[in-house]
């Protein structure tokens, strides 16, 4: 593998958590995708839409579905169960060590709906990391859909799931709110691309230029012009990070990777709110529709519809999703595994990363527990587990990360 090509690729990857570079912009979504139109029935065709996929798509009598708890997964299970009320559901979810846990309220919400509940506790989240790594071709850390899929083909042939709706629904609402509140009127296209990303300033750190070396070529302008065209239209400043965010959670990061692992383990993926009528439909619903400013709730059409198909106090108000506590992961085992596999790093050998930046840092995280670079050196430890099964050759993808 030719290392070079992935450069920009690296680059993004560690500073944004994706990267816009594997797009071939077949699919990628532009300003005229959200320009605001008036709908009507938008709850009966947005409800429509999603059992109309599960009907046509949900063909076995057997199917599993990733249960997290949240909006988005408990309305695709009401609406699965509704529309194949015979059909045996295997929910699974997800529970990391040292972690929010919410397998309780998964659990109380596949009782309602018939399923059988199979909580996968994972006590090392970067065990499998080569494994996960070798699967996508790609350094993300973020893997967690490798375990869900993993678990799933041994259920079933299929895995539906409630991906989209924070992408098209306007579930990142603690994003929106920072962006909101320091947002001006007379701010230029790069000015909001700087806000943006300061309201993802847990992917990237202050002194992000000083982590690469010579070969990264690094610079700041490169990721800004790959981030300038959603903000630089004519749409309001919530649907221009609409925009940015369906583009880069979406496209650039979700479907790459899940599709990655569904391949691998021969399961097809069944994701309603991604119909092909809403992901064209929903993006040009009101933003006000979608998002409540004033008491900072999003994916208001999800709840509502939610709400006719299951009581409200089992519809959690601020759900996490399958989310890991990367501080405590970081004490547990992360602190260790990176030490090892960065003390001697083959990126910082090959002049990709600053190796004064690493020993600097990992001494400065034994005082201060930073989540920025905590999740940063996590990034660092995918780079580095990618490196040496693509580029030296000499892991193999089989190796179990621990200590």
């Amino acid at each position: 593998m030719e290392i070079n090509n992935y450069s920009s690729i690296i680059k993004e990857v560690l500073t944004l958590r994706y990267s816009p570079s594997i797009d071939d912009n077949k699919n990628k979504f532009i300003s005229n995708n959200f320009l605001p139109e008036e709908k009507l029935n938008y709850l009966e065709y947005i409800e429509k839409s999603i059992s109309l996929k599960i009907e046509n798509e949900v063909q076995d009598k057997h199917v599993s579905i990733a249960l997290s708890g949240g909006v988005d997964s408990t309305l695709v299970m009401s609406l699965l169960r509704k529309t194949k009320p015979d059909i045996k559901i295997d929910a699974i979810s997800l529970k990391f060590a040292d972690s929010v846990d919410e397998t309780r309220i998964a659990g109380n919400i596949a009782n309602k709906f018939n399923a059988d509940h199979n909580i996968i506790s994972i006590e090392n989240f970067l065990e499998f990391l080569p494994k996960a790594i070798s699967i996508i071709k790609m350094p993300f850390w973020d893997t967690h859909w490798y375990h869900m899929v993993k678990t799933a083909s041994k259920f079933s042939t299929s895995l539906v799931s409630g991906d989209g709706g924070d992408e098209l629904f306007g579930g990142y609402t603690f994003r929106y709110q920072k962006y909101l509140s320091n947002f001006y009127s007379d701010m230029s296209p790069l000015d909001r691309v700087k806000l943006y990303l300061e309201c993802h300033e847990r992917d990237w750190v202050p002194d992000q230029i000083e982590l690469f070396e010579s070969k990264s070529n690094f610079s700041w302008d490169e990721i800004y012009s790959k981030i300038i065209p959603y903000f630089d239209n004519s749409l309001s400043p919530l649907d221009q990070v609409f925009l940015a965010d369906i583009n880069g959670k979406l496209l650039y990061n979700w479907i790459p990777l899940n599709t990655s692992f569904h391949n691998f383990f021969d399961l097809k993926p069944i994701t309603p709110i991604l119909s092909k009528e809403l992901m064209q439909y929903a993006p040009h619903l009101k933003n006000s529709i979608k998002y409540n400013q004033n008491k900072n709730i999003g994916k208001l059409p999800l709840r509502e519809i939610l709400s006719k198909h299951i009581s409200s106090d089992l519809i959690t108000p601020n759900k996490q999703g399958f989310s890991v506590n990367t501080i405590n992961l970081w004490n547990s085992y992360g602190k260790e595994i990176c030490n090892y596999y960065l003390d001697n790093a083959r990126i910082i050998k090959d002049k990709w990363i600053n190796g004064i930046w690493v020993k600097k840092h990992l001494k400065r995280l034994d005082e201060i527990p930073d989540v920025r670079y905590v999740n940063k050196f996590l990034g660092l430890l995918a780079f580095e587990i990618w490196y040496r099964i693509f580029v030296t050759k000499e892991m193999n993808p089989e190796t179990k990360l621990s200590i």
